[in-house]
């Protein structure tokens, strides 16, 4: 996955690339390259799964500051709110969506949701740009308001460490081609887009194939912040598999067609989890829990395109009492 990010983007500054054609192609398939780190490289790492060694786990999750985000913004965002709350309404930064887009039943609807089936799928494509250029600041911001982050003198530290690789990262995906490459810079910047575009695309469908489907549950809290089922039988009902029999697929995607059997042990590396996922599917019938899972990705990718129809018509839910 690091070859298939970084070669191309070197092909493009070492050798004269003036075919317009070929350079978006080296991007595209750099854009892979980059989904590929993000689901099966640095998630693992962040996880603490990628290796025995903490050292190694830390050193492998710097990989996602190489593809423009930061390792410690996705540690609070996806290791704390998303796992200890996943598809809780306020609480799940994986669902709380831009006025535009909604993702729970108890999120605030309004007009334009009726047509987000339609239009989401360009938003998620532009969701890496936001990602390397705002998101980052934004939701470090909030989590240091939220006490997430122990000290003042380590949120500035933070934000430095954020601009820090975020100028590194941006030197060798835009700066770099657009000096050294004979085409003109706007159409660098288009081929970047569109890098980006099919990063996000792709790491969107994973996830939200895995969590805002027709058959996930979106449990709320009692008045004192409790949610009614235990950890583990919370994240069979609000995770769902997909495409589990194919192995390719599970490679590309970092094994999250299993994304039950991540949730439910996620210090276990992901090669392991088609292995354990018959010993998953047992047990939760044997304890008349849930399994939910899609045959295919494209049926997983239609379920979250018909939850998508429905959010757009459904009214607020009322909160539970």
């Amino acid at each position: 996955m690091l070859l298939l990010f970084f070669i191309p983007l070197i092909t493009i500054i070492v050798i004269p690339v003036k075919s317009v054609a070929l350079l978006f192609g080296l991007y595209i398939t750099s854009g892979f390259g980059m989904a590929g780190i993000g689901m099966g490289v640095m998630h693992d790492a962040i996880h603490g799964s990628y290796s025995k060694s903490r050292r190694i786990n830390k050193l492998v999750g710097y990989t996602l500051n190489l593809i423009g985000a930061n390792d410690k913004v996705w540690r609070l965002q996806h290791n704390v709110l998303h796992h200890s709350y996943t598809n809780v309404d306020e609480h799940d930064d994986d669902i709380n969506a831009p006025f535009f887009l909604r993702f729970s039943p108890h999120a605030p609807k309004n007009k334009l949701h009726r047509y987000q089936h339609f239009y989401a799928w360009f938003f998620y494509g532009l969701s890496t740009v936001s990602w390397v250029t705002s998101k980052d600041f934004i939701r470090y911001t909030r989590y240091y308001k939220k006490g997430l982050v122990k000290d003042q003198a380590s949120y500035r530290k933070g934000i430095v460490k954020i601009v820090l690789w975020k100028l590194i990262y941006f030197s060798y995906v835009l700066v770099l081609p657009i000096l050294f490459s004979p085409i003109s810079a706007w159409i660098i910047v288009l081929a970047f887009l569109a890098m980006h575009f099919i990063t996000g695309l792709t790491i969107s469908l994973v996830f939200q194939s895995a969590h805002v489907t027709s058959n996930a549950s979106f449990p709320l809290p009692d008045k004192e912040g409790n949610l009614e089922s235990e950890r583990l039988a919370h994240q069979l009902e609000t995770t769902c598999n997909f495409a589990q029999m194919n192995p390719f697929l599970s490679w590309m995607v970092g094994g999250l067609t299993n994304q039950i059997e991540h949730h439910l042990f996620p210090n276990i590396s992901h090669v392991h989890y088609r292995k354990i996922a018959p010993i998953v599917k047992k047990t939760a019938q044997e304890y008349g829990l849930p399994y939910h899972t899609n045959g295919s990705f494209i049926s997983a990718v239609f379920s979250h395109f018909k939850m998508l129809r429905d959010l757009g018509r459904v009214e607020v839910q009322p909160v539970k009492s």
